[in-house]
């Protein structure tokens, strides 16, 4: 029986639609050092379909379109160093939500903005 999904794709992908897919994407890379799996584009030169990879996880993003407008979303990723992924995600461009800090639980966390709409959470365990 052949699988159901692609191999190396995990079951559940969060959809960004987007107001600049590509620029989502160009953050992506150089926040998290993803890896562009599949891109697919309309016409006029807009994203119709776009696959990143960062570490275990296949985020979906798309341009918005009349019938699908941009919607704002947040997402929330372990990273090895909080701090210096908020650090690369500010050099990137983009806009501060939260500096990392530790609240009432293990993980530090902070929270960026996109271009794009969406916004962030990034955390570490800290150890207890």
């Amino acid at each position: 029986m052949p699988n159901f999904k692609p191999d190396h794709y995990n079951s559940v992908s969060p959809y960004l639609i987007v107001d600049g897919a590509q620029k989502t994407i160009d953050l992506l890379k150089k926040v998290f050092n993803a890896e562009q799996l599949r891109t697919h584009h309309h016409d006029n030169g807009n994203i119709m379909h776009a696959e990143v990879r960062i570490d275990d996880t296949v985020i979906m993003i798309a341009d918005a379109a009349p019938q699908w407008p941009a919607i704002p979303a947040h997402l929330h990723i372990y990273v090895k160093d909080v701090d210096e992924t908020y650090q690369r995600a500010l050099q990137a461009g983009a806009e501060s939500v939260q500096e990392p800090i530790q609240k009432g639980d293990q993980d530090k966390r902070g929270g960026f903005k996109d271009a794009g709409g969406t916004t962030w959470w990034i955390a570490t365990q800290q150890p207890s």
